[in-house]
């Protein structure tokens, strides 16, 4: 794996210390947060508002899929079944991150495994999502990707996942 480059900054921290939010996105071109929780919209508003309190426009949000119901068949309906009552929150992180004006992507991955492979495919936000998985792996390749291209899928909302994993479940559950 390559290393984080050289002009990064990783900050770990409490993302509703909103002085602490301030300071670290100081100077910043990219916020890249992937957040949860039951007060996950809270945790984007206050992102949102560090990032114009400090005038950062690029913002790439990982979030789930499922949060508008694009999940279709069977797969939907377990998913659904399974974490849609735990997602609204991330709807609507969503819902504030789409209306903050901010330069943002939006990340929706399928379920996440942990397997060495780097493939996948997207959807976007008005298309019926593809698959049940997707490796972390292949998510932070494309978040890699948009970090050093930021001009790319700017103002999408983008379903991602592995190609060829259709089915009623993902494979480990």
């Amino acid at each position: 794996h390559k290393p984080y480059p050289t002009n990064s900054k990783i900050i770990m921290g409490d993302v509703l210390n909103h002085a602490a939010l301030k300071q670290a996105m100081q100077g910043q071109d990219v916020v890249y947060a992937n957040l949860t929780g039951e007060d996950l919209d809270i945790q984007a508003n206050s992102v949102i508002a560090a990032m114009k309190a400090c005038d950062v426009k690029r913002l790439i949000f990982v979030l789930s899929l499922g949060i508008y119901d694009e999940v279709p068949g069977k797969f939907g309906e377990w998913n659904n079944a399974v974490i849609g009552e735990p997602l609204k929150p991330f709807r609507r992180a969503a819902d504030a991150i789409e209306a903050s004006g901010l330069e943002y992507t939006i990340l929706r991955p399928a379920w996440l495994t942990d397997e060495d492979i780097i493939d996948y495919e997207l959807t976007s936000r008005n298309e019926p999502f593809k698959g049940t998985i997707v490796s972390r792996k292949s998510v932070a390749a494309l978040i890699t990707d948009i970090i050093d291209k930021p001009e790319k899928h700017i103002g999408e909302n983008i379903g991602i996942n592995q190609p060829g994993t259709d089915g009623d479940k993902p494979f480990f559950m």
